[in-house]
Parts: C-alpha cells; structure tokens; sequence
C-alpha cells in the first residue's frame, strides 16, 4: 500500500552526493578579503560562475559572528551563492538562520597523523568511459577507470585515484581526509583536481602538465602536478 501511495506523488526524495566548494573563513572582518577573493575568482572565473558555497566556520567559531547576511550578499556580487555553513557555533549558527543558510555537517578533516602500519587499499575498477554528468564514488579504497573521464562527469575515492585515459571531468582523491591520497591519469585535461579538500582548476595548471600523463600529491596547502617520469 505504501508503494502504491509513493508511485502516485509527484516527487522523489533521494539522497545526492554534490560538489560544494567551501569557503574557510578565517579573518572575516579583514578589509582585503573580498578584493583578494575577487582576484582568486578571475583566475578561473567560469568555474567558479554560480558555484555554490558552503562557509566554513571552525577557524571564527570562538569569535562574536559577523553579519552574515552582508557577507552574503557581497560574496553574490562575486557570482558566487552561498547555500550553507559549516561548524558554526551556536551564535554563528543563529546568524546563519538569520542569513538564510543551512546549517551542514562538520565535513571530513584531514586525520590526526601517528605512526601507524600500512593497510591494503580495496579498489573499484570502472571498466567503460565515463560519461558527462555521471558521478563514480568509491567510498573505501582506490578508484581505477580505464576508460576516458568525460566534462562534466566526477569521480571519487576515499583513496587514490588512477586514469588510465584522458581525465577531462572532477577528479577527488582522499575524500575522507587522506592527504597522502594521489591521483594519477594518462592525459591531464581535468576541470579540477582535489586531494582531501585541496584543489586545482585547469586554469591554475602548468603549460607542461596540460594534456601530459602525471600524477598528483597534496604538500601542505597545496597540490603538486608532475609529469610521470620527470
């Protein structure tokens, strides 16, 4: 009876994994935030065109919140639409309600490093291209797709991933934190490359790993393309 009742709604509710940037704030007040922001934006401004934005709070939390909503509305100017924050505490998250935004989970974080023994990664082999608009995530272990990656398509791993064709879609390596997660693919043509929530657009690539077969680690705050061989 139940699904005969489903069947007949004019809707379904299904659960969606999507890609959000995040936004960390960490002086908010500062007076060169938006202008420095705007100038990391024109570096790959049709990525970042209507992307939406998850605010990240865990570095202000202790702080008094600023008005949110003035936030908003700046950062909208940019082309940027903010839809939510994250680690709020309960004055941010008061401010957050008041600004319209939803109030997400934590978000994964880079695990606490200790010496530990090496584990076996489990892998998901995608054997077939994978096609614009499709989205491929291996919660456990490594990603391997031997097929090419299209625009527009997105793959995922809590591990490393390996192309071994054309990646031209999302890349996502170490999606649970894992920054020794690496990402590695025959020929470099990705939209974005991200390694446990840091990140690169095509537009922030070397002329020499453009279109190259390479592999991809996280040093720091930042993510190091290198041609395989080099």
């Amino acid at each position: 009876m139940a699904e005969q009742q489903d069947e007949r709604l004019p809707f379904r509710i299904r659960g969606s994994l999507q890609t959000l940037l995040a936004l960390q704030l960490i002086e908010p007040d500062h007076p060169r935030l938006l202008p420095e922001l705007e100038a990391k934006l024109a570096h790959a401004s049709q990525f970042y065109r209507d992307a939406p934005l998850l605010l990240d709070l865990a570095a202000v939390r202790a702080r008094p919140p600023i008005d949110l909503g003035r936030l908003v509305g700046d950062l909208r100017r940019l082309g940027l639409h903010p839809v939510g924050v994250q680690n709020p505490s309960p004055p941010w998250r008061e401010a957050a309600e008041q600004a319209g935004l939803a109030v997400f989970g934590p978000g994964t974080q880079p695990p606490e490093r200790r010496p530990r023994a090496p584990q076996a990664r489990s892998a998901m082999v995608v054997d077939r291209p994978v096609r614009g608009g499709e989205q491929i995530v291996a919660r456990e272990g490594d990603l391997v797709v031997l097929g090419p990656v299209g625009h527009g398509a997105e793959i995922a791993a809590s591990g490393h991933v390996h192309v071994y064709a054309p990646l031209r879609g999302r890349a996502f390596a170490g999606i649970d934190g894992d920054s020794g997660a690496m990402i590695f693919c025959d020929r470099l043509e990705a939209e974005l490359v991200s390694i446990a929530g840091v990140y690169l657009v095509a537009e922030e690539f070397e002329p020499a790993v453009s279109g190259a077969r390479v592999h991809i680690r996280r040093r720091g705050e930042a993510l190091v393309i290198t041609p395989c061989g080099a």
